[in-house]
């Protein structure tokens, strides 16, 4: 028979799946568009739309009252972490191939894993502390260090927005694991739209204009400065995927990491890599370069150690010690 915990694990995991699944559409879409619009206009629509269908779960799950919540700074700091990893994470996609992107994107697994250890009090042994560290090496293998600036065709910097992005979603996913306790996931959804209509209307008010993006030709820059434009119509269904797609992220990543732990939840993250390869090769006809297959290669290796280990611990713990008659 089946546990609670173990039926709780199960949906969680279906969960991740199908919000990585949207991630990674939702991410083909933003590189799609970030050479012509700038990225707080795609955020705005992106949320503004999202907050409508998050809207509609919020009725399924109980209605406005559940919106009502006892700890709104700590759900202001949620969303404001979840912004910056958006927002740095998709000025490095305007400059990076996706699955470059994505790869160094995915120290957020590992970051989790470790952070969990002094934010929630999770156990991780020393197996999983060596799988997380080989999943670094990957990370900086990935940097590729002993390159010039003239081989890696980015700057340092736009490299390093992929790891800024991956540190702030950890420390977003391990608060939502607190504040779920109290909080639906639809609730959890709404409050993170919010905070990105908010953030993404005062980059509109401040440089809405593009007056800051004028004489600078880094791309990324490009895609933070540039001015609002009023989207073609082609274009529409594009920024309606989008809204779709954030909707399902929202719920799906929050009830995930709501109903089960994080360690046990974000190694499936990993889906997401071969996904990003996918699209990179359909859509834009970029492969990664040996050093990004490599770290790859470390990097799920080390999410995929990291989750076995976790459910031999969680098969251990379930037959609990065996008593001599």
């Amino acid at each position: 028979m089946t546990t609670s915990a173990e039926n709780k694990s199960g949906l969680a995991i279906l969960f991740i799946l199908f919000g990585v699944l949207a991630i990674s559409v939702n991410d083909m879409l933003i590189k799609q568009l970030s050479g012509d619009y700038p990225l707080h206009e795609l955020v705005f629509l992106r949320s503004a739309l999202g907050l409508a269908f998050s809207m509609f779960l919020v009725q399924m799950e109980g209605g406005w009252r559940i919106l009502k919540t006892r700890q709104p700074v700590l759900h202001a700091i949620r969303g404001l972490l979840i912004v910056a990893a958006n927002m740095s994470y998709f000025a490095a996609l305007a400059a990076l191939p996706l699955a470059d992107a994505t790869a160094l994107f995915f120290a957020a697994p590992l970051l989790i894993t470790l952070l969990s250890i002094p934010i929630l009090g999770e156990k991780v042994g020393i197996l999983r502390m060596t799988a997380v560290l080989v999943g670094f090496c990957g990370v900086i293998l990935m940097q590729r260090p002993w390159a010039g600036a003239e081989t890696l065709e980015v700057s340092r910097l736009v490299l390093l927005l992929p790891v800024f992005a991956a540190l702030m979603y950890a420390l977003n996913q391990l608060m939502t694991r607190k504040l779920g306790v109290s909080s639906k996931a639809s609730a959890l959804s709404v409050y993170i739209h919010m905070s990105f209509i908010v953030v993404s209307l005062g980059f509109y008010l401040v440089a809405g204009d593009g007056r800051f993006a004028a004489g600078t030709e880094n791309p990324s820059l490009q895609f933070l400065l540039r001015a609002w434009i009023w989207p073609s119509g082609a274009d529409w269904w594009f920024i309606l995927g989008m809204g779709a797609n954030a909707a399902i992220i929202g719920y799906c990543l929050s009830q995930a990491y709501r109903i089960a732990d994080a360690a046990t939840v974000a190694p499936f993250e990993y889906v997401g890599l071969p996904l990003a390869v996918f699209w990179g090769w359909l859509i834009f006809a970029q492969l990664p370069v040996w050093e990004v297959w490599a770290g790859i290669a470390l990097i799920l290796g080390s999410g995929l150690f990291v989750f076995l280990r976790e459910q031999q611990k969680a098969r251990v713990v379930a037959r609990g010690p065996i008593k001599r008659q």
